[in-house]
């Protein structure tokens, strides 16, 4: 084992002087999710990899408010016909971190694993959800003209790849036609070929220029990563800034973040628009507040209200939960949002490893959980359906346990 690692080594070494820094990029990707280090890596982020500038605090910065009753979490929810212990789930399931918002309050607060209240923890595709809120002030604002448009009316550089001619709506709910297998499991996946061509220096534009389209686009929900990216590439272009500055004025600026944020990015500084935004579980939960409040803050309307009630609101049968055949999904999927279903009155936005910002009108609470769950790729679908059981539950006993 010590020759083996000897060995490995002195690749890294050679590699490095060939490569350049790609190949120790490489080398972390390769143990991001070991056990021992995943938790310490998902918080120091821009250690391993390109950071962006970062994101200010607002000027006008303000903690959300606390409720002065003491919120006891359940001792169980209920999953796959039985009572489970909630503590222990979460422990299973890795938490890094868990706060409750009810009535626009703090409820509940607690850090695990190294984590605390200024660590700046991966959203992964959590990111997705707010570039959803970006593209809808974008449309509003007429930098967009129509999502009906398609994507190569702004981004020409696109025509004759898998997105010639592909509508942002489509893009947005992702059915856009375009062949991606997006399973973290498996290492000859698109996405983790991705992975390893950013890693090695191929900007994000050139590997999104790779991917081909095998279905009519707006028939078929698939998840596809690049997707977003495609809508990252979007902004860019019709605002005239990089994404985390049109995210700071927007949204980070307008609804009080708390604390300094960052994107990963490739090596031509474009942010990763599709899971890269690094920030607070405080600034998490305050946008899913944000949504709960149909995209008001104060007496301000920072994402359109018909904006939002399109994120979560399914309008073709493809996008439904439990659509068979018309969907790889079990999931309905909205504007970058996702709605579990039965009953489709909350939804969620949701990242790879349990990052979660969940939202349930009904009971007016925004549940923000950050993870670092090492089993995730082995236990995908069962990790999900349990966390929205867990945030049912929890959500319920607010109305009754304050």
């Amino acid at each position: 084992m010590k020759t083996i690692s000897i060995i490995l080594l002195a690749i890294i070494i050679i590699l490095s002087f060939i490569y350049g820094p790609g190949a120790l990029r490489i080398y972390r990707i390769m143990h991001l999710y070991d056990e021992d280090k995943i938790a310490h890596n998902f918080i120091n982020m821009s250690e391993l990899f390109i950071a962006s500038e970062s994101i200010k605090p607002s000027s006008k910065a303000k903690a959300l408010p606390r409720s002065d009753n003491v919120f006891i979490l359940p001792d169980s929810y209920q999953f796959e016909g039985k009572d489970q212990n909630l503590e222990e789930a979460l422990k299973y399931f890795k938490t890094d971190g868990l706060l409750i918002i009810k009535d626009n309050k703090v409820i509940f607060e607690d850090y695990f694993n190294g984590n605390t209240s200024t660590s700046k923890h991966i959203s992964w595709s959590v990111a997705k959800s707010f570039l959803s809120a970006l593209v809808g002030i974008a449309v509003n604002d007429g930098l967009i003209e129509d999502i009906n448009d398609p994507i190569t009316k702004y981004l020409p550089d696109f025509k004759g790849t898998g997105y010639d001619g592909i509508k942002i709506k489509n893009i947005l709910q992702m059915s856009s036609g375009v062949l991606f297998n997006e399973d973290y499991a498996d290492p000859n996946s698109d996405i983790n070929k991705f992975g390893r061509a950013v890693a090695a220096g191929t900007s994000f534009r050139d590997f999104a220029k790779t991917l081909t389209n095998h279905k009519e686009q707006g028939t078929y929900n698939h998840y596809v990563s690049i997707d977003s990216q495609m809508l990252g590439f979007l902004l860019i272009e019709v605002t005239g800034m990089p994404l985390r500055e049109y995210l700071q004025k927007n949204i980070w600026e307008k609804i009080g973040m708390e604390d300094e944020a960052y994107y990963l990015s490739d090596n031509k500084d474009v942010d990763m628009a599709l899971g890269g935004l690094n920030a607070t579980l405080r600034d998490y939960a305050k946008f899913g507040l944000l949504y709960l409040n149909n995209g008001k803050w104060g007496d301000e309307q920072v994402v359109p209200s018909a904006w939002v009630d399109a994120s979560h609101n399914m309008d073709a049968p493809h996008l439904q939960p439990e659509a068979g055949d018309l969907s790889s999904n079990t999931w309905g999927y909205g504007y970058q949002w996702w709605v579990p279903g039965f009953p489709d009155t909350d939804f969620t936005a949701s990242g790879v490893y349990n990052q979660y910002i969940y939202v349930d009108p009904l009971s007016n609470v925004v549940i923000a959980k950050t993870s670092s769950n090492h089993r995730f790729t082995a236990e995908k679908e069962y990790s999900k359906a349990a966390h929205v059981a867990m945030f049912r539950a929890i959500a319920k006993s607010t109305n009754s346990n304050l």
